[in-house]
């Protein structure tokens, strides 16, 4: 007979726990969900009217299913004792560096640990553990020990490896319309893996539920996510030829892309890829093949993240040379600070190297994001010991750019490409340059306002001469 589940709770009230609780709770409305984290000031915005995270949707489904099945506490030992299913949702940050390996480190497991000590001495026997947080491979087993070790002799928990694949900005769309579900275990657990099917079958086809091993569910999560940065460094290595040579990155997308074994997705050449998980993974992986003695693989590896930071580095060039080497008191307008459109997250973007690399030679700059607080750009950009003098942070992109020398888009979002560009070229400082760092903008639109422009995978006789 299988597990019933009318109990979830999840640990951890992060950018996978609460948007993940939201579209379960929605779906299966006769289940319980409570979402919990010691962070108290974190849960107490997952009750109010300002969630702690953006993500297209999810403040209406909140709204609608909190105080219904869904339930946000910091009593996280109470959401356990009653939960028939416990994720393990927590972050896993980069720990510190090994002696081995290219000066990579993998994901910490303290956190993980600590929480697998709370489930063993708090949670029902027959409960089901599932481990949502990006780990390494084997990080399952960690955890059963634990369990083992430190929870009752007839606890009888079973351990699943459950990755998600969500991507900030499309969260709540991801979570209800998945490419695929990938649910991991060991031998003997399949009536627990057969129960967490049953919970995502209500609106998952299921065809794109899959069950395997627990070691090959926790690597699918680092491949995945290194394969998908690779794609990104690989289009951002193309557009350096593209620039050296003449040609324009989008086409020479647009015709690699339509090669079906190809395909079109993750072509956009930018700045360079940021955010909190593919960096992480793929140093993960690196130092996973070095623990393992695969040297060459590591390195192969390695090489997906430098490209990453070369590019970010050469976008910086190519702004310099169109500015000009001195760029004391150069006013220059930043449109965008998030890693990427459809979120407030600033972990790893690239748009602070950006901004930290011009502050340091001088230039002033106005930066406008709609969705990342002044205080968190700020935050951010001091902790990378760029200098807090001849930075503004403003209301609008208008006011970004008026009087600024150069116009930076270091986000897409849409409104960046909607806007006016003839009152802005109107507002700044002449002659007026334009920068994309992610091809929205039309530059021949714009040369014909006026503008000089500087855009990805396209020579530019200002910034490439």
């Amino acid at each position: 007979m299988l597990p019933r589940i009318q109990q979830v709770c999840c640990i951890g009230a992060g950018y996978v726990g609460g948007p993940t609780c939201a579209v379960m709770a929605a779906q299966c409305p006769d289940v319980q969900f409570a979402v919990v984290d010691t962070d108290a000031a974190r849960i107490a915005a997952w009750n109010s009217a300002a969630l702690p995270i953006y993500e297209p949707g999810l403040e209406e489904l909140v709204g609608r299913q909190r105080g219904r099945n869904l339930h946000f506490s910091a009593d996280v030992e109470a959401a356990v004792r009653t939960a028939d299913l416990v994720l393990l949702a927590v972050n896993t940050p980069l720990g510190q560096p090994g002696a081995d390996g290219l000066g990579m480190a993998p994901p910490g497991l303290r956190s993980v640990e600590a929480c697998a000590r709370t489930v063993a001495r708090t949670a029902k026997p027959g409960a089901i553990i599932v481990e949502k947080s990006t780990v390494l491979c084997h990080t399952g087993e960690l955890i059963a020990r634990i369990l083992q070790d430190h929870g009752p002799p007839d606890g009888r928990f079973q351990v699943l490896s459950n990755p998600e694949f969500l991507s900030e900005g499309t969260a709540v769309r991801d979570l209800l319309r998945p490419d695929r579900v990938i649910i991991g275990g060991q031998p003997g657990s399949e009536d627990a893996q057969e129960a967490l099917r049953a919970l995502y079958a209500r609106w998952v086809p299921a065809e794109r539920i899959v069950t395997m091993g627990m070691w090959s569910a926790e690597l699918a999560k680092l491949a995945s996510n290194a394969l998908l940065a690779q794609r990104v460094s690989s289009i951002n290595a193309v557009s350096a030829v593209c620039e050296a040579v003449g040609a324009d990155i989008a086409e020479v997308a647009r015709g690699c892309g339509m090669d079906s074994r190809i395909g079109r997705d993750f072509l956009r050449a930018s700045i360079g890829f940021g955010g909190p998980c593919l960096s992480k993974d793929l140093m993960g992986l690196v130092w996973l093949c070095e623990s393992l003695g695969l040297h060459d693989v590591a390195t192969y590896w390695d090489q997906v993240l430098r490209m990453n930071d070369a590019q970010t580095a050469r976008f910086v060039r190519r702004i310099v040379r169109a500015l000009g080497p001195d760029l004391s008191g150069a006013s220059v307008a930043v449109l965008g600070f998030a890693y990427k459109a459809g979120t407030g997250d600033t972990r790893n973007t690239p748009a602070a190297l950006v901004c930290g690399e011009l502050l340091k030679l001088g230039a002033c700059l106005a930066v406008y994001d709609p969705k990342v607080p002044e205080q968190q750009i700020r935050d951010y950009l001091v902790a990378g010991r760029a200098p807090a003098t001849g930075l503004r942070v403003c209301a609008s992109a208008y006011e970004a750019v008026a009087g600024a020398r150069a116009v930076l888009v270091l986000t897409p979002w849409p409104e960046f490409a909607a806007l006016d560009w003839a009152r802005a070229h109107r507002l700044m400082a002449h002659p007026a340059l334009a920068v994309d760092g992610h091809r929205i903008l039309d530059d021949r639109a714009l040369e014909l306002l006026g503008f000089s422009t500087v855009s990805v995978g396209v020579r530019s006789s200002i910034a490439d001469s």
